[in-house]
């Protein structure tokens, strides 16, 4: 197969052109097992060519940019420049939290440097910026050095990851040439409908969204089973779990799951693909995010671009939607709480260690 078969694509920024389904990287990360670097890059190629053409990736997770570089590489060598020339790639650039103060424009130009290096390309598609703490004042001057990277060519693209309205506002009005934001956004999670929605709107701005099927929450393994407390098999579920408990607890989340499965049954899918599909029918979201450790579940992606729900299906899930509890604040607010249940299991120095 030469040419990428024609799937829902989403125009970004400049007229890029990306998969409304993502690929993304994390799974491939550190602290995830084994990877086969053979296998990954050969998954990766079995996505592009069923039409999946965007990886998300970021220079905290373990050798994944490296993997994509390697993708990149055989992509070329087996489809030719002009399906390369298809091939999206978003990063993120996450500096350390212990790095914030006195960061510097020559340390924000060797990350991106490195990524560029590591993806082996000249121009990164999309630079995802994130910031961990506020209270460290340098995220505008991170913003504009990004922009003027810009535009000496090693970037294509801005975009932030998990910033809130009031930042990403301040960011557009000093010029910042933001094109998406990457969210947590799911059925379960809709902080980013509050504020944000309209922000994007006025701006033309697009989400790129994770969390859609919240770690796995959504799907049928949960259907039916009791609450698992906190002890869960890893640090994915607990984060998602804790939203579950935010969204109005395990006897609602049972309730929306049978409403996602009656709607799947119609459909002749599954939970996870219409949690994702709902999402991807939202104002202003460009994609979601799809984890993959490798092509197992490439068809039931696939499904998520061939799915459309009816009104009744809308009416079916919003019925249940209409009992659960807002989460508390803006997007990432809760996370950003380093004491809080939300922020304490996350870790923020990974960039040097290049971990997940």
């Amino acid at each position: 197969m030469t040419n990428a078969p024609e799937t829902e694509t989403w125009k970004l920024g400049d007229g890029a052109r990306v998969s409304r389904v993502i690929r993304g990287g994390w799974q491939l990360a550190g602290g995830h097992g084994t990877v086969d670097r053979t296998c990954a890059v050969e998954d990766m190629i079995a996505f592009a060519d069923a039409g999946i053409t965007t990886f998300d990736c970021a220079d905290i997770y373990t050798g994944v940019e490296e993997l994509i570089g390697a993708f990149r590489d055989a992509y070329r060598d087996a489809r030719g420049a002009e399906a390369l020339s298809r091939i999206r790639v978003h990063t993120k650039m996450v500096p350390d939290l212990d790095k914030l103060i006195g960061i510097d424009k020559a340390h924000v130009e060797a990350l991106i440097d490195r990524s560029r290096a590591r993806l082996r390309c000249d121009t990164l598609d999309l630079v995802q910026f994130h910031w961990w703490d506020y209270n460290a004042p340098g995220w505008l001057d991170v913003a504009l050095w990004l922009a003027e990277l810009r535009q000496a060519g090693k970037i294509r693209n801005i975009g932030v990851t998990n910033f809130d309205s009031d930042h990403l506002g301040a960011m557009l009005a000093a010029g910042v040439p933001v094109v998406s934001a990457q969210v947590q956004y799911s059925v379960l999670d809709a902080r980013a409908e509050k504020r944000m929605a309209g922000l994007a709107a006025r701006h033309g701005l697009s989400f790129l969204c994770y969390g859609t099927v919240a770690g796995g929450f959504l799907s049928e393994k949960w259907l039916g089973q009791p609450d698992p407390g906190e002890v869960l098999e890893n640090r994915s579920l607990v984060k998602y779990k804790l939203i579950i408990d935010d969204f109005g607890g395990w006897d609602l989340f049972q309730d929306l799951l049978a409403a996602l499965k009656r709607v799947a049954d119609r459909h002749g899918t599954d939970i996870a693909s219409v949690a994702s599909r709902y999402v991807l029918d939202r104002p202003q979201v460009g994609a979601v995010i799809v984890g993959a450790r490798n092509r197992s579940h490439l068809a039931s992606n696939l499904g998520i671009l061939a799915l459309r729900l009816t009104r009744d299906d809308i009416a079916e899930i919003s019925s249940v939607l209409a009992s659960r509890r807002d989460l508390d604040g803006d997007v990432y607010t809760l996370e950003r709480d380093r004491h809080g249940r939300h922020g304490r299991i996350m870790k923020y120095n990974l960039n040097d260690k290049g971990a997940a």
